[in-house]
Formats: structure tokens, sequence, C-alpha cells
């Protein structure tokens, strides 16, 4: 049974019994058992036990089932909460170790070729495979500990898809402007490399908010 009303009613009719019959064999009205039935009021104190003794059971036998089963639902609603918890705990790793591996990957660009001479070939070539990397970790965190969206959650990445596509805008505006006055075309993609990098770390601070307010 979910609840007391609906237990004391099974009860009844397992007794064959009717309202009236209860009622009487209790002293109180029909209406009475009617609102015990129906969860609209609660036996008396001075009522269960002529109550359990009626349907041959103990005041425990009646109140055991729905304290074992409200338990087991609090219980399963906090191991739903860890478990959350955990998967946006690690989602929020994930993420922050790609977001490193973009930083490690524009680090290794900017000194490989002027600092170590190394042929640029091979110097964005690791680039790349670092970034694939990084883009290859996200990936995988996204889909493996993806959550059901509250509201409030959904809210959030409306804000923070705004805020992307804003600084998205501004980028694409530098980049133009950069590329035409130096055309170095050849280098002004990294541009959109730290855009990349940044939209990581916006996801990681909604994240990390979002992780918080868990707390």
């Amino acid at each position: 049974m979910n609840n007391l009303g609906e237990r004391l009613f099974k009860l009844r009719r397992d007794k064959k019994l009717s309202q009236e019959e209860v009622a009487e064999k209790l002293n109180v009205t029909r209406q009475t058992i009617s609102k015990w039935e129906t969860d609209q009021s609660m036996p008396d104190f001075d009522k269960v036990v002529p109550l359990c003794e009626l349907y041959g059971i103990t005041p425990k036998e009646l109140f055991i089932e729905l304290k074992e089963k409200e338990s087991s639902q609090n219980t399963e609603c906090v191991i739903d909460l860890e478990e959350e918890k955990l998967k946006t705990s690690k989602k929020a790793k994930g993420i922050a170790s790609s977001v490193v591996l973009y930083f490690l990957g524009v680090v290794w660009i900017m000194i490989s070729i002027p600092v170590m001479n190394m042929n640029p070939i091979v110097a964005s070539a690791i680039f790349l495979l670092i970034c694939g990397i990084a883009t290859g970790i996200i990936i995988y965190v996204c889909i493996r500990y993806k959550k059901i969206k509250t509201p409030k959650e959904t809210e959030a990445d409306k804000l923070k898809n705004q805020i992307s596509d804003v600084v998205a805008v501004i980028v694409a505006i530098i980049y133009l402007i950069i590329s035409f006055k130096t055309m170095a075309w050849h280098l002004t993609w990294i541009i959109w490399v730290i855009f990349g990098l940044f939209e990581e770390i916006l996801k990681l601070i909604f994240m990390l908010r979002s992780y918080k307010d868990e707390k």
C-alpha cells in the first residue's frame, strides 16, 4: 500500500466488513471511517489498538510497511541525488582536463615553431592531435554523463548560448580585421582556437555553478 488510507481500506475489505460495521464496532461514524480510508484524517490514538484488534494485526504491522516504503523512497532519492552529483563532478573534471589540453596546445604552437625551430607541419600536426584529444574528452563526458536538465539549468543554458553567440560575432569581426590588415591568414586562425577555449571555460563555469547549487 502507498499510504495508510489504502491499507485500512484493504484490511477492511479483506475482513469483508462494511464501513458501517467498522464504525459501529469502534463507536465512530461511518464518515470517520471514510475519512481514514481516503487519508482526509488519521485514527485517533485511542482508536488504533481497537482498530488493529478488529483487523487482526498489531499497530506495528499497520505502520511498519508504510515506514519501510517511505524509508525506501527516501533512500532512492538520496542515491539518485548522489549519482547526479557524481556525474556532474566527473563531467566537470573531464571538461577541465580538455581546457588544460587546449591551453597546452596553444602554448605548444606558440613555442614549437619560433622557439624550438620545429617543422611547421609537424608542429601543426601535434597541435591538432592535442586539440583532437581535448575534443574527444568533451564529447565523451557529455554523452557518458548526460543528465536530465531542470528548468533552471535550461535557463542557464540559454544564457550561456547567448553569451557564446555574442562572443562568436565579436571574434569573427576581430578575426577578419586582423587577417585583412596583416594578410597572415595562416596564423590568424589561432583566434578560433582561442574562441573554442573560451567556450569550454564558459561551459566549465556554468557546470561548476550548477554543481555548487546542488550541494
